[in-house]
């Protein structure tokens, strides 16, 4: 069922994994990178070539499009997210393929790093498969456009395949979802479906409707600037208070390097400024809103406590919501689970469900209405340089997808 594909998300992949389309968090814009558009407009005129209908590029960034019906049933949409991770290198990926992989090491030839089986054990059950790698300097891409893949490759087979049954498919592939934005307010409209599914997941066989709810935080920390030399009672070090800020939080209990399951944490993503003026990043995640709030009076608590020791000095913090568990709505109405969990079986995989340590654009669809839990692409070790990816895997996926459609139609 799955061989057909290997030759086509293959090529994909590799061709879109080179294409630079990172999104960057200190944007305002929306895409918040133009470097998007590289992907966005070429799905759009690849999709307009393979005869999808109400193919559009909405002016906030998302690529739409309709493979038409040709049974009754309910409209199912099919999500990706064009953007790759900032939180590394993603300008000049040079995808690698590794036929017949033999179960060692596999190098690079751009960093002196090694991928093997002791330190991705994922990679051990691969025997045989071809794997596709960065070059070692930068990440892969695979989250997403191994899910871009799948849903392009799906789509060509259903609009060039005659005789096959299935109802409405929609298609959206979104900016902006590694930093947060990547659902516009006006996307569940229109999206237009009566369920969709994020292919943005990682394990063959997992299909999650649990994720972290998160918030992302500011602090702002403004000293006083005195000339070091003679500074003596007039300095208020900026960089210092940001220190004793960071010092303060439980960097042994709460961090992203000592949680796992179902603990949260706080993660400081970046520090800039001067002596004058610092500007601290964090993001925080719990799976319970009520995790999430203390977080976030935690941080408060911290920073009134920096300031009350130096009320020369301005700390300000600045909490903002980003998206919720999402299994919040799904456990009042789990039928789009349970179809994808049925459809997995139906092509001979177990379907596991376990809590997403991130989140999606899943997330944020079905938190506004649209109820979409996160299927498998495949993709591991991401947003780093050893990510890799199977293309077998990605075959499962895309055959997961297709019975999914073929399922709902019934």
């Amino acid at each position: 069922m799955t061989q057909s594909f290997d030759d086509e998300l293959e090529a994909r992949l590799m061709r879109y994994a080179a294409i630079d389309s990172q999104s960057d968090q200190d944007s305002t814009a929306s895409p918040s990178t133009q470097v998007q558009f590289a992907m966005l407009t070429l799905l759009r005129d690849e999709l307009t070539a393979m005869g999808a209908q109400d193919v559009t590029l909405t002016d906030y960034g998302a690529v739409l499009a309709t493979v038409p019906g040709t049974a009754p049933g309910p409209t199912v949409a099919f999500l990706a997210h064009v953007d790759t991770a900032p939180a590394y290198n993603a300008t000049g990926v040079k995808p690698r393929v590794h036929r017949g992989y033999n179960g060692g090491q596999i190098t690079y030839p751009d960093a002196p790093l090694v991928l093997s089986p002791e330190t991705s054990p994922e990679l051990g059950k691969k025997l045989g498969h071809t794997i596709i790698t960065g070059s070692g300097a930068t990440l892969l891409g695979a989250d997403d456009k191994a899910g871009v893949s799948i849903l392009m490759t799906a789509a060509r087979h259903l609009l060039t395949t005659p005789g096959l049954t299935h109802g409405p498919i929609r298609l959206a592939f979104t900016p902006d979802e590694e930093i947060g934005r990547g659902v516009n307010k006006r996307l569940p409209a229109d999206i237009g479906a009566a369920f969709a599914y994020t292919f943005d997941g990682s394990t063959v066989g997992e299909i999650e409707y649990e994720s972290f709810s998160a918030d992302g935080a500011t602090v702002k920390i403004t000293g006083v600037s005195a000339h070091p030399g003679w500074a003596k009672g007039k300095l208020v070090n900026a960089l210092t208070l940001a220190a004793r800020l960071i010092t303060a939080l439980p960097l042994s209990t709460m961090t992203p390097e000592v949680t796992e399951g179902r603990e949260g944490f706080l993660h400081l993503t970046d520090m800039t400024g001067n002596a004058a003026e610092a500007t601290l990043r964090f993001i925080l995640r719990d799976f319970e809103r009520q995790g999430l709030a203390e977080k976030g009076t935690m941080l408060r608590q911290a920073a009134a406590d920096i300031a009350a020791a130096e009320p020369r000095a301005k700390v300000e913090v600045t909490i903002t919501p980003q998206y919720r568990n999402m299994r919040y709505w799904l456990e009042h109405d789990m039928r789009p689970v349970t179809l994808a969990q049925n459809a997995a079986r139906a092509i001979g995989i177990q379907p596991a469900s376990k809590p997403i340590r991130g989140g999606t654009d899943g997330s944020r669809l079905t938190e506004m209405g649209l109820p979409t839990p996160n299927l498998f692409t495949g993709m591991q070790e991401i947003h780093g340089p050893l990510e890799w990816i199977s293309v077998q895997d990605m075959a499962v996926a895309t055959a997961l997808m297709l019975k999914i459609i073929e399922t709902a139609a019934e």
